[in-house]
């Protein structure tokens, strides 16, 4: 003998509110389907049946018809979903930032997918980390020191000169042209463009 069909009992203001929502133009798709699988079920149409018009498995039938149990019309709108988790916590962020400075053994530099393979993350997520901390560890920053062997001698003279000029002097600094030294080029110059003249140096 067949078991009974339950009807899930509805009141007329909550039909009303259910016809309401459903029919009305601008109801999102899925809030729509589960007050007509509501509707259906307070018709006293099976599960089985209202899944097969509403076009969903029966446990969706189940799912939405115990939530309209529990807490009404409310019951049928989405569950508030907790904030998205970090990708990666604070600490491994506070690593990849820092052990920039240390390359791993082997190599003169860290690039953006050692780290990432290093540290188990992506290679967009070391991008963005050293980009948004202005890291380039492929950039080498250095300066040249001449072979002068009275130039600490003259480096502290120029230094005094700086910091206690002579009485009502003017101390002007005048910077070196790139790749130049004021005693030789230190690189081989680029070639001319047409009309433009050469300009020795001293």
């Amino acid at each position: 003998m067949a078991r009974p069909i339950s009807v899930l009992s509805v009141s007329d203001a909550q039909r009303k509110e259910l016809q309401r929502i459903s029919n009305r133009p601008t109801a999102r798709q899925r809030q729509a389907q589960r007050c007509r699988i509501v509707l259906l079920r307070s018709e006293g149409l099976s599960q089985d049946e209202v899944a097969r018009q509403v076009g969903v498995n029966r446990p969706v039938v189940v799912h939405w018809e115990r939530r309209f149990r529990a807490g009404g019309i409310e019951g049928l709108n989405e569950a508030p979903r907790s904030g998205r988790r970090p990708a990666i916590t604070e600490a491994l962020k506070a690593q990849i930032i820092s052990e920039v400075v240390s390359p791993p053994p082997g190599h003169t530099q860290w690039s953006t997918r050692k780290m990432a393979k290093a540290k188990g993350v992506s290679n967009q997520t070391v991008h963005k980390l050293w980009h948004a901390n202005d890291l380039k560890p492929h950039l080498k920053r250095t300066f040249k020191l001449s072979r002068d062997k009275h130039f600490e001698v003259k480096f502290w003279d120029v230094i005094g000169l700086y910091l206690d000029p002579p009485d009502r002097a003017l101390v002007l600094c005048c910077d070196e042209k790139s790749q130049c030294q004021a005693l030789e080029r230190t690189q081989p110059g680029l070639p001319l463009g047409g009309g433009a003249c050469a300009h020795g140096h001293a």
